[in-house]
């Protein structure tokens, strides 16, 4: 699994798409990383607001959200910036060590 890892921490460049759906979207994703199985896809209704993607681990979610310049957070990287959704849900894998995702309420 390491080798399909990518060292993407700390990108600033947004990879040529505007997170919003249709061309240049990101690519969805479902895999199973360092044993959790992690799931992305274009999203709709209230998450359609924090870029238009949806992410969750091991079935609980995993608030993204896309800065003004196209790089991505989340609620447990909060101060590391990301190039695809797909970088940003492994690196908070990788942040959880083996914890279980707890949603925040909203």
């Amino acid at each position: 699994m390491a080798a399909a890892r990518t060292a993407t921490a700390g990108m600033t460049g947004h990879g040529g798409h505007d997170g919003h759906g249709g061309h240049g979207a990101p690519a969805a994703f479902d895999e199973v990383y360092q044993g959790r199985r992690i799931v992305g896809k274009p999203a709709t209704g209230e998450h359609a607001a924090h870029g238009g993607f949806s992410a969750s681990i091991d079935g609980k979610e995993l608030h993204l959200m896309q800065n003004a310049d196209g790089t991505w957070i989340s609620v447990v990287n909060h101060y590391e910036t990301f190039a695809t959704p797909l970088a940003v849900t492994r690196a908070a894998v990788d942040k959880l060590r083996g914890a279980v995702l707890v949603p925040i309420a909203t």
